[in-house]
């Protein structure tokens, strides 16, 4: 018997493979999978000013990842024991301010070369709400536990959202032309929203997404949302708090993911590369001087085929 609704997911016309860079950008799921394929050996940087759940934040950092902005040190506020800016989640925040403003300056050059000279632009939007000061106006992408009557919460419309990304994407398509984007929504569940409330969000992420992918060239869907809650469709794919996909559902995404987008030399290199990872994290139960060279032996024997075979690989085991 099929206990689940299993969907073709069509391929992309244009396939990644290992000389590709990436840039994922968005809400923890976009995490998940970036961090799948730097484990594995692809050329990634994940969210340069860390989680960004909603399209208005993720515009605003990619806006200034375009111009190479750099913070000088004014936007940065004291909250928390930790200094904090508006426009990063708060894994970026640090006791020591200069500190802080050059890791947040340095992933903003390094967004920059990625969007310049990249292949790649992969954006989850996580939900529709989002927030402003109340002083100042200002959309920020965190709110760094400062009491929630200092902000106002508003929903996105599916037309702001087209609207503010077919500007954007034409300035990416200005900077570089081979730049490819693709559009996801992610399966994890704001139900600090409320459940009614989730739903909605998500329906708006939806219906733009497609637009912005019928609209522009070289712009694809990844129906991540719809594998989670469609095909899998059971919380067993959920971690404790019934909110976030488990390792079982990144796993299983990530298998559509590279059937959906790699190329055929890819998909062999990225199982290679695999096999050398498991053998790595093996456990020896019982180590010995023997044991131990004939484990690193075969890692680096494997590591060094790898290369010789492929010299455009960048394996640092």
């Amino acid at each position: 018997m099929n206990f689940h609704l299993e969907f073709t997911v069509a391929p992309f016309q244009e396939r990644i493979n290992y000389r590709h860079s990436f840039l994922f950008m968005g809400s923890c799921f976009a995490e998940n999978i970036g961090e799948v394929m730097k484990n594995h050996k692809f050329k990634v940087m994940t969210n340069p000013n860390g989680i960004v759940y909603n399209p208005a934040s993720i515009a605003i950092a990619l806006r200034k990842h375009i111009t190479n902005y750099r913070f000088d040190g004014a936007e940065l506020f004291f909250a928390n024991e930790v200094w904090n800016s508006w426009e990063h989640h708060s894994a970026c925040s640090g006791s020591d301010k200069a500190t802080a403003l050059k890791i947040m300056n340095d992933s903003i050059a390094h967004a920059h070369t990625l969007l310049n000279h990249g292949e790649w632009l992969f954006l989850t939007f996580g939900s529709a709400y989002y927030y402003k000061r109340k002083a100042t106006g200002q959309i920020v992408s965190n709110c760094h536990k400062i009491p929630q009557r200092e902000f106002t919460k508003h929903l996105l419309t599916s037309s702001e959202i087209v609207n503010d990304y077919t500007a954007l994407l034409a300035q990416l398509k200005e900077i570089n032309p081979r730049l490819k984007i693709v559009f996801t929504v992610s399966p994890v569940r704001y139900i600090r929203d409320g459940v009614v409330e989730n739903n909605r969000s998500k329906a708006v992420l939806l219906e733009a997404v497609h637009q912005l992918t019928e609209q522009h060239e070289n712009v694809y869907y990844f129906p991540a949302y719809e594998l989670v809650i469609d095909d899998l469709r059971d919380y067993r794919f959920y971690k404790k708090d019934l909110v976030h996909p488990n390792e079982q559902a990144i796993e299983y995404v990530f298998e559509k993911w590279k059937e959906t987008a790699f190329d055929a030399e890819t998909k062999v290199i990225f199982e290679r590369i695999k096999k050398i990872q498991t053998h790595l994290n093996h456990r020896i139960n019982h180590p010995n001087p023997e044991t131990l060279k004939k484990h690193f032996e075969f890692q680096e024997k494997s590591a060094k085929e790898l290369i010789l075979e492929f010299p455009f690989l960048d394996l640092d085991l």
